[in-house]
Protein backbone atom coordinates (compact mmCIF):
# COMPACT_ATOMS: atom_id res chain seq x y z
CA UNK A 1 0.00 0.00 0.00
CA UNK A 2 1.38 3.41 -1.11
CA UNK A 3 1.73 6.31 1.67
CA UNK A 4 -1.13 8.45 0.61
CA UNK A 5 -3.00 5.15 0.14
CA UNK A 6 -2.44 4.26 3.75
CA UNK A 7 -3.07 8.11 5.28
CA UNK A 8 -6.11 7.90 3.41
CA UNK A 9 -7.46 4.65 4.45
CA UNK A 10 -6.59 5.51 8.33
CA UNK A 11 -8.49 9.69 7.96
CA UNK A 12 -11.10 8.61 6.01
CA UNK A 13 -12.37 6.22 8.99
CA UNK A 14 -11.40 8.76 11.73
CA UNK A 15 -13.93 9.82 14.06
CA UNK A 16 -13.99 12.92 16.93
CA UNK A 17 -13.99 9.80 19.48
CA UNK A 18 -11.33 8.11 18.20
CA UNK A 19 -8.98 11.37 19.45
CA UNK A 20 -7.87 12.03 22.71
CA UNK A 21 -9.93 14.66 24.46
CA UNK A 22 -6.97 17.06 24.78
CA UNK A 23 -7.05 16.40 21.37
CA UNK A 24 -10.33 17.68 20.61
CA UNK A 25 -9.91 21.07 22.89
CA UNK A 26 -7.00 21.62 21.26
CA UNK A 27 -8.90 21.60 18.30
CA UNK A 28 -11.46 23.74 19.26
CA UNK A 29 -9.16 26.13 20.38
CA UNK A 30 -7.78 26.11 16.90
CA UNK A 31 -11.46 27.24 15.15
CA UNK A 32 -11.84 30.14 17.79
CA UNK A 33 -8.07 30.91 16.62
CA UNK A 34 -8.30 30.87 13.38
CA UNK A 35 -11.76 33.07 13.57
CA UNK A 36 -9.66 36.05 14.97
CA UNK A 37 -7.09 35.25 12.46
CA UNK A 38 -9.74 35.83 9.74
CA UNK A 39 -10.97 38.92 11.57
CA UNK A 40 -7.68 40.14 11.92
CA UNK A 41 -7.12 40.08 8.58
CA UNK A 42 -10.69 41.71 7.71
CA UNK A 43 -9.00 44.59 9.68
CA UNK A 44 -6.31 45.03 7.61
CA UNK A 45 -6.35 47.34 4.17
CA UNK A 46 -5.00 44.29 2.66
CA UNK A 47 -7.54 41.80 3.66
CA UNK A 48 -10.36 44.62 2.33
CA UNK A 49 -8.13 44.19 -1.16
CA UNK A 50 -8.58 40.44 -0.93
CA UNK A 51 -12.60 40.94 -0.35
CA UNK A 52 -12.65 42.95 -3.23
CA UNK A 53 -11.06 40.87 -5.74
CA UNK A 54 -12.39 37.71 -4.54
CA UNK A 55 -15.96 38.44 -2.56
CA UNK A 56 -16.60 37.85 1.44
CA UNK A 57 -15.06 34.76 3.50
CA UNK A 58 -19.09 33.71 3.18
CA UNK A 59 -20.69 33.44 -0.03
CA UNK A 60 -22.67 31.24 -2.00
CA UNK A 61 -19.95 29.46 -4.27
CA UNK A 62 -18.51 27.46 -1.12
CA UNK A 63 -15.20 26.64 -2.87
CA UNK A 64 -14.26 30.25 -3.28
CA UNK A 65 -15.59 31.49 0.33
CA UNK A 66 -12.54 28.52 1.64
CA UNK A 67 -10.02 30.05 -0.78
CA UNK A 68 -11.01 33.70 0.87
CA UNK A 69 -10.84 32.14 4.35
CA UNK A 70 -7.39 31.31 3.59
CA UNK A 71 -6.33 34.26 1.87
CA UNK A 72 -7.49 36.26 4.51
CA UNK A 73 -5.49 34.03 7.39
CA UNK A 74 -1.62 33.82 6.07
CA UNK A 75 0.39 37.10 5.59
CA UNK A 76 -0.44 38.65 9.20
CA UNK A 77 1.04 35.40 10.55
CA UNK A 78 -1.98 35.15 13.42
CA UNK A 79 -2.31 31.20 11.64
CA UNK A 80 -1.45 28.51 14.08
CA UNK A 81 1.43 26.32 13.18
CA UNK A 82 2.14 22.63 14.46
CA UNK A 83 4.85 19.60 13.61
CA UNK A 84 4.85 20.49 10.75
CA UNK A 85 3.37 23.72 9.12
CA UNK A 86 1.59 26.67 8.96
CA UNK A 87 -1.76 24.49 9.13
CA UNK A 88 -5.20 26.29 10.00
CA UNK A 89 -5.28 27.89 6.88
CA UNK A 90 -6.84 25.00 4.99
CA UNK A 91 -7.02 22.46 8.13
CA UNK A 92 -9.71 24.99 9.55
CA UNK A 93 -10.68 27.11 6.90
CA UNK A 94 -11.90 24.77 4.58
CA UNK A 95 -13.58 22.21 6.95
CA UNK A 96 -15.26 25.61 8.00
CA UNK A 97 -16.59 26.53 5.24
CA UNK A 98 -17.94 23.53 3.72
CA UNK A 99 -19.65 22.35 7.07
CA UNK A 100 -21.62 25.79 7.49
CA UNK A 101 -22.40 24.91 3.56
CA UNK A 102 -23.75 21.70 3.85
CA UNK A 103 -25.35 22.18 7.35
CA UNK A 104 -22.98 20.03 9.43
CA UNK A 105 -22.83 19.31 13.12
CA UNK A 106 -20.00 20.85 15.11
CA UNK A 107 -18.86 17.49 15.68
CA UNK A 108 -18.52 16.66 12.16
CA UNK A 109 -16.07 19.98 11.66
CA UNK A 110 -14.36 19.07 14.56
CA UNK A 111 -13.69 15.55 13.01
CA UNK A 112 -12.52 17.29 10.09
CA UNK A 113 -10.51 19.56 11.22
CA UNK A 114 -8.21 16.91 12.92
CA UNK A 115 -8.45 14.48 10.13
CA UNK A 116 -7.04 17.43 7.84
CA UNK A 117 -4.58 18.74 10.94
CA UNK A 118 -3.11 15.06 11.30
CA UNK A 119 -2.83 14.61 6.96
CA UNK A 120 -1.31 18.29 6.32
CA UNK A 121 0.65 17.91 9.43
CA UNK A 122 2.37 14.59 8.45
CA UNK A 123 2.67 14.65 4.63
CA UNK A 124 4.97 18.38 5.46
CA UNK A 125 6.90 16.58 8.60
CA UNK A 126 7.91 14.24 5.35
CA UNK A 127 9.71 17.25 3.76
CA UNK A 128 10.38 19.36 6.37
CA UNK A 129 14.07 19.06 6.08
CA UNK A 130 14.31 20.38 2.69
CA UNK A 131 14.07 24.10 1.05
CA UNK A 132 10.94 25.31 2.46
CA UNK A 133 9.39 25.84 5.60
CA UNK A 134 6.75 27.70 7.34
CA UNK A 135 4.60 29.65 4.84
CA UNK A 136 7.26 29.32 2.40
CA UNK A 137 6.17 25.00 2.29
CA UNK A 138 3.03 25.58 0.37
CA UNK A 139 1.76 22.30 -0.12
CA UNK A 140 0.67 21.85 2.98
CA UNK A 141 -2.55 22.91 1.88
CA UNK A 142 -2.52 21.05 -0.60
CA UNK A 143 -3.49 18.34 2.17
CA UNK A 144 -5.74 20.43 4.91
CA UNK A 145 -7.17 21.13 1.50
CA UNK A 146 -8.21 17.50 0.37
CA UNK A 147 -8.62 15.85 3.73
CA UNK A 148 -10.82 18.62 5.36
CA UNK A 149 -13.56 18.61 2.34
CA UNK A 150 -13.03 14.57 1.92
CA UNK A 151 -13.76 13.79 5.80
CA UNK A 152 -16.54 16.21 5.72
CA UNK A 153 -18.29 14.70 2.62
CA UNK A 154 -17.59 11.05 3.53
CA UNK A 155 -15.30 10.28 0.94
CA UNK A 156 -14.36 7.10 0.68
CA UNK A 157 -10.31 6.19 0.62
CA UNK A 158 -10.00 5.28 -2.33
CA UNK A 159 -11.53 8.81 -3.59
CA UNK A 160 -9.10 10.74 -0.96
CA UNK A 161 -5.91 9.17 -2.08
CA UNK A 162 -6.67 9.78 -6.04
CA UNK A 163 -7.21 13.77 -4.52
CA UNK A 164 -4.49 14.15 -2.68
CA UNK A 165 -2.18 12.32 -5.68
CA UNK A 166 -3.77 14.74 -7.83
CA UNK A 167 -3.17 17.85 -5.71
CA UNK A 168 0.68 16.71 -5.51
CA UNK A 169 1.17 15.65 -8.59
CA UNK A 170 1.51 19.66 -9.51
CA UNK A 171 2.64 21.27 -6.12
CA UNK A 172 3.14 24.58 -6.21
CA UNK A 173 6.20 26.11 -5.30
CA UNK A 174 7.39 29.38 -3.56
CA UNK A 175 9.77 32.10 -5.47
CA UNK A 176 11.37 33.69 -2.73
CA UNK A 177 11.73 37.37 -4.30
CA UNK A 178 8.46 37.31 -5.12
CA UNK A 179 6.97 36.05 -1.80
CA UNK A 180 9.59 38.72 0.23
CA UNK A 181 9.05 41.64 -2.05
CA UNK A 182 5.29 41.82 -2.92
CA UNK A 183 1.53 41.20 -2.17
CA UNK A 184 2.36 37.08 -3.52
CA UNK A 185 2.31 35.93 -0.19
CA UNK A 186 -1.86 36.38 0.03
CA UNK A 187 -1.60 33.71 -2.04
CA UNK A 188 0.35 31.50 0.06
CA UNK A 189 -3.06 29.65 1.50
CA UNK A 190 -5.00 30.95 -1.40
CA UNK A 191 -3.79 29.08 -4.22
CA UNK A 192 -2.92 25.65 -3.08
CA UNK A 193 -6.42 25.25 -1.24
CA UNK A 194 -7.94 26.05 -4.80
CA UNK A 195 -5.61 23.55 -6.20
CA UNK A 196 -6.59 20.88 -3.59
CA UNK A 197 -10.50 21.42 -3.77
CA UNK A 198 -9.90 21.19 -7.66
CA UNK A 199 -8.26 18.02 -7.37
CA UNK A 200 -11.38 16.67 -4.80
CA UNK A 201 -13.83 17.10 -7.63
CA UNK A 202 -11.82 15.72 -10.35
CA UNK A 203 -11.41 12.86 -8.14
CA UNK A 204 -14.97 13.02 -7.41
CA UNK A 205 -15.51 12.59 -11.32
CA UNK A 206 -13.35 9.58 -11.21
CA UNK A 207 -9.93 11.01 -12.62
CA UNK A 208 -6.82 9.28 -11.16
CA UNK A 209 -3.66 10.62 -9.75
CA UNK A 210 -0.32 8.27 -9.04
CA UNK A 211 -1.01 6.68 -5.91
CA UNK A 212 2.87 6.58 -5.01
CA UNK A 213 3.26 10.58 -6.08
CA UNK A 214 4.97 11.19 -2.70
CA UNK A 215 7.34 8.43 -2.34
CA UNK A 216 8.36 7.40 -6.02
CA UNK A 217 12.27 7.83 -6.52
CA UNK A 218 11.39 10.94 -8.85
CA UNK A 219 8.56 11.60 -6.60
CA UNK A 220 7.30 15.06 -4.48
CA UNK A 221 9.72 14.37 -1.73
CA UNK A 222 12.94 13.85 -4.28
CA UNK A 223 11.75 17.75 -5.53
CA UNK A 224 10.21 19.03 -2.00
CA UNK A 225 13.17 17.44 0.63
CA UNK A 226 16.87 17.55 0.68
CA UNK A 227 16.37 14.51 3.63
CA UNK A 228 13.19 13.09 2.62
CA UNK A 229 11.64 11.18 5.79
CA UNK A 230 8.84 9.27 4.02
CA UNK A 231 7.98 7.47 7.28
CA UNK A 232 6.75 10.29 9.05
CA UNK A 233 3.46 10.01 6.52
CA UNK A 234 2.33 7.17 8.20
CA UNK A 235 4.04 6.20 11.92
CA UNK A 236 2.23 6.34 14.31
CA UNK A 237 -1.42 7.15 12.98
CA UNK A 238 -3.91 6.42 15.49
CA UNK A 239 -1.03 7.10 18.63
CA UNK A 240 1.04 10.09 17.46
CA UNK A 241 -1.47 13.03 17.46
CA UNK A 242 0.56 16.25 15.50
CA UNK A 243 -2.60 18.28 16.43
CA UNK A 244 -0.91 17.76 20.11
CA UNK A 245 2.09 19.74 18.46
CA UNK A 246 -0.12 22.50 17.97
CA UNK A 247 1.02 26.38 18.66
CA UNK A 248 -1.56 29.44 18.87
CA UNK A 249 -0.63 32.86 17.39
CA UNK A 250 -1.67 35.41 20.17
CA UNK A 251 -0.10 38.21 18.31
CA UNK A 252 1.00 39.66 14.25
CA UNK A 253 4.52 37.94 13.47
CA UNK A 254 6.52 35.44 12.08
CA UNK A 255 7.03 32.35 14.50
CA UNK A 256 10.82 33.81 14.82
CA UNK A 257 9.56 37.39 16.35
CA UNK A 258 7.05 35.56 18.63
CA UNK A 259 9.59 35.17 21.73
CA UNK A 260 10.98 38.45 21.44
CA UNK A 261 7.78 40.38 21.37
CA UNK A 262 6.54 38.64 24.04
CA UNK A 263 10.02 39.71 26.34
CA UNK A 264 9.28 43.36 24.33
CA UNK A 265 5.78 43.46 26.19
CA UNK A 266 7.22 42.47 29.75
CA UNK A 267 10.08 45.14 29.24
CA UNK A 268 7.74 47.98 28.09
CA UNK A 269 5.49 47.13 31.27
CA UNK A 270 8.59 47.20 33.28
CA UNK A 271 9.99 50.26 32.42
CA UNK A 272 7.40 52.52 30.54
CA UNK A 273 6.01 54.22 29.08
CA UNK A 274 9.21 54.72 26.73
CA UNK A 275 10.17 57.12 24.44
CA UNK A 276 12.44 55.95 21.39
CA UNK A 277 14.33 58.91 22.68
CA UNK A 278 15.00 56.71 25.76
CA UNK A 279 16.31 54.16 24.41
CA UNK A 280 20.15 53.46 23.98
CA UNK A 281 20.58 50.21 22.28
CA UNK A 282 18.14 46.80 22.25
CA UNK A 283 20.06 43.50 21.79
CA UNK A 284 17.80 40.75 20.69
CA UNK A 285 19.96 37.15 21.27
CA UNK A 286 17.87 34.81 18.98
CA UNK A 287 18.30 31.33 17.93
CA UNK A 288 19.91 30.80 14.18
CA UNK A 289 15.98 30.09 12.62
CA UNK A 290 15.19 34.12 13.93
CA UNK A 291 18.81 35.39 13.00
CA UNK A 292 18.42 33.58 9.36
CA UNK A 293 15.23 35.00 8.47
CA UNK A 294 16.34 38.78 9.91
CA UNK A 295 19.54 38.16 7.77
CA UNK A 296 17.54 36.96 4.68
CA UNK A 297 14.71 39.99 4.63
CA UNK A 298 17.23 43.07 5.80
CA UNK A 299 17.56 43.95 2.36
CA UNK A 300 13.35 44.70 2.13
CA UNK A 301 13.12 46.04 5.67
CA UNK A 302 14.21 49.46 4.92
CA UNK A 303 10.98 51.41 6.25
CA UNK A 304 7.30 51.85 6.39
CA UNK A 305 7.27 51.10 2.52
CA UNK A 306 8.70 47.60 3.07
CA UNK A 307 6.07 44.55 2.12
CA UNK A 308 3.75 43.27 4.67
CA UNK A 309 4.81 40.00 3.96
CA UNK A 310 8.60 41.59 5.70
CA UNK A 311 7.38 43.52 8.03
CA UNK A 312 5.52 40.69 9.99
CA UNK A 313 8.90 38.96 10.23
CA UNK A 314 10.61 41.88 11.17
CA UNK A 315 12.60 41.60 14.57
CA UNK A 316 13.41 45.23 14.78
CA UNK A 317 10.21 46.94 13.68
CA UNK A 318 8.06 44.44 15.78
CA UNK A 319 10.09 44.56 18.84
CA UNK A 320 10.58 48.33 18.62
CA UNK A 321 6.89 48.77 18.26
CA UNK A 322 6.03 46.34 21.30
CA UNK A 323 8.23 48.24 23.29
CA UNK A 324 7.16 51.72 22.40
CA UNK A 325 3.71 51.11 22.43
CA UNK A 326 3.47 47.42 24.88
CA UNK A 327 1.76 45.17 22.16
CA UNK A 328 1.46 44.14 18.77
CA UNK A 329 -1.82 44.41 16.53
CA UNK A 330 -2.73 44.44 13.35
CA UNK A 331 -3.09 48.06 13.11
CA UNK A 332 0.56 48.48 13.68
CA UNK A 333 1.31 47.03 10.16
CA UNK A 334 -1.22 49.89 7.70
CA UNK A 335 -1.17 53.69 8.02
CA UNK A 336 -0.11 56.76 10.59
CA UNK A 337 1.03 53.37 13.20
CA UNK A 338 3.46 51.95 10.76
CA UNK A 339 4.26 55.10 9.39
CA UNK A 340 5.23 56.45 12.75
CA UNK A 341 9.30 57.71 12.30
CA UNK A 342 9.42 56.96 16.38
CA UNK A 343 9.50 53.05 15.87
CA UNK A 344 11.36 53.66 12.75
CA UNK A 345 14.30 55.23 14.20
CA UNK A 346 14.10 53.19 17.34
CA UNK A 347 13.98 49.92 15.06
CA UNK A 348 17.42 51.54 13.61
CA UNK A 349 18.90 50.61 17.11
CA UNK A 350 17.72 47.01 17.27
CA UNK A 351 20.55 44.46 16.78
CA UNK A 352 19.46 40.54 16.35
CA UNK A 353 22.59 38.52 17.38
CA UNK A 354 22.76 34.61 17.63
CA UNK A 355 22.50 32.66 20.80
CA UNK A 356 24.18 28.91 19.87
CA UNK A 357 22.42 27.87 23.17
CA UNK A 358 19.10 29.36 22.21
CA UNK A 359 19.43 27.15 18.42
CA UNK A 360 20.66 24.17 20.68
CA UNK A 361 17.67 24.21 22.98
CA UNK A 362 15.12 24.94 19.73
CA UNK A 363 16.56 22.16 18.02
CA UNK A 364 16.11 20.06 21.24
CA UNK A 365 12.25 20.56 21.34
CA UNK A 366 9.79 19.03 18.80
CA UNK A 367 9.26 21.79 17.22
CA UNK A 368 9.81 23.04 14.80
CA UNK A 369 12.90 20.83 14.14
CA UNK A 370 14.01 18.81 16.89
CA UNK A 371 11.28 15.80 15.87
CA UNK A 372 11.98 15.49 12.06
CA UNK A 373 16.02 15.27 13.30
CA UNK A 374 15.20 12.75 15.67
CA UNK A 375 13.69 10.79 12.79
CA UNK A 376 16.62 11.44 10.04
CA UNK A 377 19.03 10.36 12.69
CA UNK A 378 22.62 10.21 11.19
CA UNK A 379 21.36 11.44 8.44
CA UNK A 380 20.65 15.09 9.39
CA UNK A 381 24.03 16.57 9.68
CA UNK A 382 24.13 17.63 6.65
CA UNK A 383 20.88 18.86 6.48
CA UNK A 384 21.64 23.21 5.02
CA UNK A 385 19.73 25.17 7.26
CA UNK A 386 19.29 27.68 5.12
CA UNK A 387 20.50 29.30 1.74
CA UNK A 388 23.12 30.77 3.34
CA UNK A 389 24.59 27.43 3.42
CA UNK A 390 24.68 26.41 6.78
CA UNK A 391 24.37 23.19 8.05
CA UNK A 392 23.58 21.41 11.10
CA UNK A 393 27.45 20.81 11.57
CA UNK A 394 28.57 23.75 10.57
CA UNK A 395 26.74 25.89 13.12
CA UNK A 396 28.62 23.64 15.33
CA UNK A 397 25.91 21.38 16.27
CA UNK A 398 26.83 18.07 15.56
CA UNK A 399 27.37 16.54 18.64
CA UNK A 400 23.82 17.70 19.08
CA UNK A 401 22.26 14.91 16.90
CA UNK A 402 23.68 12.14 19.17
CA UNK A 403 21.82 13.76 22.19
CA UNK A 404 18.37 13.64 20.59
CA UNK A 405 17.67 9.77 20.52
CA UNK A 406 15.11 7.80 19.09
CA UNK A 407 11.74 9.27 17.74
CA UNK A 408 9.07 10.39 20.25
CA UNK A 409 6.38 7.43 20.52
CA UNK A 410 3.88 10.41 21.33
CA UNK A 411 3.79 14.70 20.70
CA UNK A 412 1.62 14.62 23.88
CA UNK A 413 4.58 16.67 25.70
CA UNK A 414 5.74 18.21 22.81
CA UNK A 415 7.30 21.59 23.23
CA UNK A 416 8.16 24.23 20.61
CA UNK A 417 11.18 26.12 22.16
CA UNK A 418 12.20 29.02 19.69
CA UNK A 419 13.29 31.74 22.45
CA UNK A 420 14.90 34.93 22.74
CA UNK A 421 16.81 36.98 25.13
CA UNK A 422 16.07 40.84 25.09
CA UNK A 423 17.89 43.42 26.48
CA UNK A 424 17.48 47.05 26.93
CA UNK A 425 19.42 49.69 27.67
CA UNK A 426 18.61 53.03 28.32
CA UNK A 427 20.38 56.62 28.33
CA UNK A 428 19.71 56.81 32.31
CA UNK A 429 22.07 53.93 32.48
CA UNK A 430 19.61 51.38 33.27
CA UNK A 431 19.31 48.10 31.60
CA UNK A 432 16.52 45.89 31.49
CA UNK A 433 16.69 42.32 30.30
CA UNK A 434 13.80 39.32 29.60
CA UNK A 435 14.32 36.11 28.57
CA UNK A 436 11.73 34.17 27.31
CA UNK A 437 12.22 30.20 25.71
CA UNK A 438 9.09 29.15 24.58
CA UNK A 439 6.59 31.84 22.77
CA UNK A 440 3.10 32.98 24.66
CA UNK A 441 0.75 30.13 23.04
CA UNK A 442 3.74 27.73 21.97
CA UNK A 443 3.39 24.22 22.25
CA UNK A 444 4.28 23.05 26.08
CA UNK A 445 2.89 22.92 29.13
CA UNK A 446 1.67 26.12 29.49
CA UNK A 447 -0.18 26.03 26.44
CA UNK A 448 -1.94 22.81 27.46
CA UNK A 449 -3.01 24.07 30.46
CA UNK A 450 -4.19 27.47 29.44
CA UNK A 451 -5.19 27.48 25.48
CA UNK A 452 -8.77 27.48 25.79
CA UNK A 453 -8.70 31.40 27.70
CA UNK A 454 -5.50 32.25 25.72
CA UNK A 455 -7.47 31.95 22.69
CA UNK A 456 -10.21 33.44 23.95
CA UNK A 457 -8.73 36.17 25.04
CA UNK A 458 -7.27 36.28 21.29
CA UNK A 459 -10.66 36.03 19.71
CA UNK A 460 -12.23 39.00 22.14
CA UNK A 461 -9.82 41.75 21.96
CA UNK A 462 -10.10 41.52 18.02
CA UNK A 463 -13.76 42.68 18.34
CA UNK A 464 -14.85 38.69 18.84
CA UNK A 465 -18.57 38.35 20.30
CA UNK A 466 -18.35 36.26 23.72
CA UNK A 467 -21.38 34.08 22.82
CA UNK A 468 -19.30 32.95 19.39
CA UNK A 469 -16.48 31.94 22.20
CA UNK A 470 -18.70 30.18 23.98
CA UNK A 471 -20.59 28.38 21.27
CA UNK A 472 -17.33 27.46 19.87
CA UNK A 473 -16.20 25.72 23.46
CA UNK A 474 -19.27 23.68 23.22
CA UNK A 475 -18.36 23.07 19.50
CA UNK A 476 -18.66 19.37 19.75
CA UNK A 477 -22.33 20.04 21.36
CA UNK A 478 -23.26 22.25 18.11
CA UNK A 479 -26.49 20.70 16.42
CA UNK A 480 -26.45 20.46 12.78
CA UNK A 481 -27.97 23.62 10.91
CA UNK A 482 -26.03 26.09 13.58
CA UNK A 483 -22.54 26.73 12.01
CA UNK A 484 -23.70 29.30 8.61
CA UNK A 485 -24.78 31.32 11.68
CA UNK A 486 -22.42 30.98 13.94
CA UNK A 487 -19.61 31.75 11.72
CA UNK A 488 -22.17 34.59 10.47
CA UNK A 489 -21.76 36.04 13.86
CA UNK A 490 -18.10 35.15 14.09
CA UNK A 491 -16.89 37.74 11.39
CA UNK A 492 -18.99 40.51 11.85
CA UNK A 493 -17.74 43.67 12.68
CA UNK A 494 -16.27 45.70 15.01
CA UNK A 495 -13.23 44.44 14.14
CA UNK A 496 -9.47 45.22 15.56
CA UNK A 497 -9.16 48.66 13.87
CA UNK A 498 -12.19 49.88 15.18
CA UNK A 499 -13.39 47.90 18.03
Amino acid sequence: MTLLAELATWASKLAVEDAPERVVALAKSQVLSQLAAVRAGLSHPLGRAVVTAFGPPTQADVKQSACVLAGLTAWLQMDDTAYAGHLSNSTVNVPLAYAAARGASGRELLGAVIAANECAARLTAAATLGPFRGQSATYTHLAGAVAGRSHLESADWQQWAHAMALAFGMPPRVIPPAFLASDTKVFNAFTPVRAGLDACDAASAGLTGALDVIEHPDGFLSRFSSIPLPEAVTEGLGERWHTDTLSFKLHPGGPGVDAAVDCAAELARELGPLRQEDVDEVVVHASWYTVFVDRRIASFATGPDAPLSVLVVSTPYTVATTLLTGELLPSDFAGERLADPARWALADRVRVLHDPELTRDSFRSDVPFGAALRLAGPKAAKWEFGSVGQDVTALGLGDLLAELGPPSETFEDATKVTGARVTVRLRDGRTAVRQQDIPLGGAGPHTRANHPELIRAKFLRGGGSPSVADAVADLDRLPAGRLAELVEEALRPPYYADA
